[in-house]
């Protein structure tokens, strides 16, 4: 151990040149491992499609409120999650939009990876909320296997009366101001009264916005399908604590991974070398120098 650091004390500027290769190395992040999509980043993204200003988490209490049994048409918004392993992403890609825009819906987003790899694809869609299970149906029936599957409704019906009960209160307050304001003399009274009643109407669209936005997503279901045609690549959660198979695909692609890691290393070293194969002889000839004069 001691030459070791005794070493290292007298080749001070070769240890500096290996400090570089290994930042220049890490910067660039070839060790990187890919990473997969699990069950539980499942449902983070679950959780984070509702965020946003307009979205549940800001007009939703995070703990669920006891259903009222006297309402009968109550609004659940309805999201579903599937993940499918398929024999070719790119045209059950195709098909998923299709079928949303047959049933009266639409594509949100969808996005494709690896088209010539591994593919696997995101893509969501809206349709009615009436045609959820025929279309359910309908994207299991173009998979190989469906991997998992996950369906979350969101009750917001009572969330919807409150804000009818505030509409009511606001709108009542207004017509009182503007009763005021008819007989308002005072030019600051009149401005005062303006102001309060700018403000209330205000608050007014700000509640049928949310109720709107609440009815249209009771009305259109959310569907997001993750495709690929690897069952490792999807969020599962599985069913068995030890499978030998998925054991041995992990164990391969990680082998895949070093090799191209070694690869990369090299690539690099070569590169670089331009560099510092000069820099190396010209420390190793300014030591040989330092040590012919000592001597």
């Amino acid at each position: 151990m001691a030459g070791f650091f005794s070493w290292i004390k007298n080749n001070k500027l070769i240890c500096v040149l290996v400090v570089i290769i290994i930042y220049l190395l890490g910067k660039n992040s070839i060790f990187l491992p890919r990473t997969y999509l699990t069950s539980s980043s499942l449902s983070k993204m679950s959780s984070a499609s509702l965020g946003g200003s307009n979205s549940l988490n800001d007009i939703m209490p995070l703990s669920e409120s006891a259903p009222n049994a006297n309402i009968k048409d109550r609004l659940v918004i309805k999201n579903s999650y599937l993940s499918l392993q398929v024999s070719k992403v790119s045209d059950v890609q195709k098909q998923v939009i299709g079928k949303a825009e047959e049933l009266g819906g639409y594509m949100v987003n969808s996005s494709i990876d690896n088209p010539s790899d591994v593919a696997s694809a995101t893509v969501t869609v809206r349709i009615p909320s009436k045609q959820l299970d025929s279309a359910l149906q309908y994207y299991r029936s173009l998979s190989i296997k469906v991997v998992s599957e996950n369906l979350q409704g969101y009750d917001v019906t009572d969330q919807y009366t409150d804000f009818a009960a505030q509409l009511k209160i606001y709108e009542k307050t207004k017509v009182i101001f503007e009763q005021m304001l008819d007989k308002a003399i005072n030019v600051q009274d009149i401005l005062q009264i303006q102001r309060e009643i700018i403000n209330i109407q205000a608050s007014i669209d700000s509640i049928k916005g949310q109720q709107d936005y609440l009815e249209k997503n009771s009305e259109m279901a959310k569907i997001t399908l993750y495709l690929s045609t690897d069952e490792l690549a999807l969020p599962y959660a599985p069913t068995e604590t030890w499978r030998p198979k998925v054991i041995f695909k992990q164990a391969v692609r990680s082998l895949v991974g070093t090799l191209r890691s070694i690869g990369s290393l090299t690539i690099w070293i070569v590169v670089y070398s331009v560099i510092l194969v000069p820099i190396f002889f010209i420390i190793l000839f300014i030591r040989r120098r330092t040590q012919a004069k000592k001597l």
